[in-house]
């Protein structure tokens, strides 16, 4: 028993041991090449599903902006379709007025005196007549002044113009128009 040589059981064993150290490596390497294949996929997955994701909100928020768009166009077109009734309504309140004015200017016209030309600006009135006398003018600057529809009377030119007779005198005046506060129900 003396010599019995153990070299090559060591060398086996040791081929055996770097043999079983390669081959668990190998599959190491293997786990974690797979381990690094699979978190790439799930990396690219989750990826994926959130450009998904990004893409329908990016969807519906296009839908959502064209339904904001329709609904702004909407609210304007109702604005305009209030702003046009208003203005009917206005026209419509309006209308009985713009009758009484005339009539007032007939009440307050004295005999002798006569509109040339009349105008009308916001509340304005600017009118160019003849009178037969200044004093016809007068009672017109005085019948104006006491009217309920009428403020303001200032007369502003006044020529003579004998064409119409000796004491006749063309006219300019303006005076604003005032609606009574309490229009008197009887009258309408």
């Amino acid at each position: 028993m003396a010599n019995i040589n153990l070299l090559p059981w060591r060398e086996e064993r040791r081929q055996e041991l770097k043999q079983a150290f390669l081959v668990v490596l190998g599959i190491v390497a293997a786990i974690g090449f797979a381990l690094v294949v699979l978190a790439d996929m799930a990396v690219n997955s989750a990826i994926d599903g959130q450009n998904a994701r990004n893409q329908y909100l990016e969807k519906q928020i296009g839908e959502l902006e064209l339904q904001v768009k329709e609904i702004r166009e909407l609210e304007k077109k109702k604005q305009e379709l209030l702003d046009r009734m208003k203005v009917i309504q206005e026209l419509q309140g309006n209308r009985p007025i713009i009758v009484r004015i005339f009539d007032e200017m007939v009440r307050s016209l004295p005999d002798g005196v006569f509109y040339q030309s009349l105008s009308r600006s916001n509340d304005a009135i600017k009118l160019q007549g003849i009178a037969e006398s200044n004093n016809r003018i007068s009672s017109l600057m005085r019948r104006v002044d006491k009217s309920e529809w009428f403020d303001d009377p200032n007369l502003t030119a006044v020529t003579a113009n004998p064409i119409f007779g000796e004491q006749a005198s063309e006219f300019t005046m303006s005076f604003n128009i005032s609606t009574p506060s309490v229009i008197d129900e009887g009258e309408e």
